[in-house]
């Protein structure tokens, strides 16, 4: 599973109470799917999918792994 940080959003051009919050999103997202491992509060990474659901775009090329 391909997953996804605060710095690496960070890195991508997001500013960091804007990376923050889409994190803790994705989190919530996940609890909702009925992952509550993601409840920790200490946890800081999401899967990329959850990421890429709440922003709606694409951050992983799966087909190309170079």
């Amino acid at each position: 599973m391909i997953t996804v940080t605060k710095k690496d959003l960070v890195q991508l051009g997001y500013g960091n109470s804007f990376a923050a919050d889409i994190i803790k999103k994705a989190k919530e997202l996940m609890i909702q799917k009925g992952h509550v491992y993601y409840s920790s509060k200490k946890l800081d990474r999401v899967p990329v999918g959850a990421v890429e659901e709440i922003l709606d775009i694409q951050l992983a090329d799966s087909d190309n792994d170079d």
